[in-house]
Parts: C-alpha cells; structure tokens; sequence
C-alpha cells in the first residue's frame, strides 16, 4: 500500500512538473514571436505609420508572457502543495486546479512590471520609442520651430 502512494506522488508531480515546463516554453516561444513580428513590422514599406503597428505583438505578447509566467507560478504553488499535503492524505488525488493558490501569486499585470518581463519588453519599447524619433526627428524640428514662431521667439 506505501509504494501505490508512492507511485502516486511521484506521478502527480511528474504531471505538474510537465505542466511548469510547457508553461516556461510557452513563455520562451512569446519572447521569440514578439521579436520575429517587431522586426517584420519595421521592414514593411510604406506610410511612416508602420511603427506604431510593431506597438500591437509587443503589448500583446508581453500580456501574453506575462500570463504564462503567472500560470507557471500557480502551478509552482500546486507543486508545493502537493509535496507536503500528499504527505498526510490521500484524498483529492490529482487535483490541479492551480486557482486555489491566485491569491499567492502576483497579477498578470504585476507580472508585466516586474523583474521578469519588464527588462525584455521595456527594452523593446524604449527601442521601438527611439526609432519613432529617428524617423520623425525632421517632423519633430518643425514642429518646434513652429511652436517657437507661434510663441514669438524666432
């Protein structure tokens, strides 16, 4: 009977354990699309306009990440929870609904600001913040100027 529990545990971690894994591959696959669809979103031609469009899979799939990242700490919590209370019970056998634990991990929005997400995506927006004014930098002195000819200075 102790080996069947055994065999058990080791099974439901094996399976929560995969799931972790799937969950940080999807995060790793985002990353990847996010800049595959930034670059090929620059190199159309066209109206100026174009950039602003990279703005879409880059705050999509940093939304996107963001939600693998917190369903892989949910399942992290079903990990822990599984380790210590297989150690008295035997009910509830493969339970892993990780929404018990939402209140001990951080929002998806949280998680797009933290540690995490925040140093790729945030790199990629300033990035894609410098480009605009590379490109529209002539625009940007016109505008200038001709505040500066309203305002009576020049």
């Amino acid at each position: 009977m102790e080996i069947d529990r055994e065999k058990i545990l080791i099974e439901e971690i094996k399976v929560v354990q995969d799931i972790i894994k799937r969950m940080a591959s999807n995060s790793f696959s985002v990353k990847t699309w996010t800049i595959t669809l930034i670059v090929a979103t620059l190199l159309f031609k066209g109206a100026n306009n174009h950039i602003f469009i990279a703005f879409i899979p880059l705050f999509a799939f940093w939304f996107l990440d963001s939600y693998y990242l917190q369903q892989e700490r949910l399942f992290r919590q079903v990990h822990n929870w599984i380790a210590i209370y297989r150690q008295d019970n035997d009910d509830k056998l493969f339970n892993m609904n990780p929404m018990q634990f939402k209140d001990k991990v951080q929002t998806v929005l949280r998680i797009m600001f933290s540690i995490s997400t925040l140093p790729f995506y945030g790199s990629i927006f300033i990035m894609l913040i410098s480009y605009i004014f590379i490109v529209y930098f002539k625009y940007l002195v016109l505008l200038k100027d001709c505040l500066l000819i309203y305002v009576g200075v020049k």
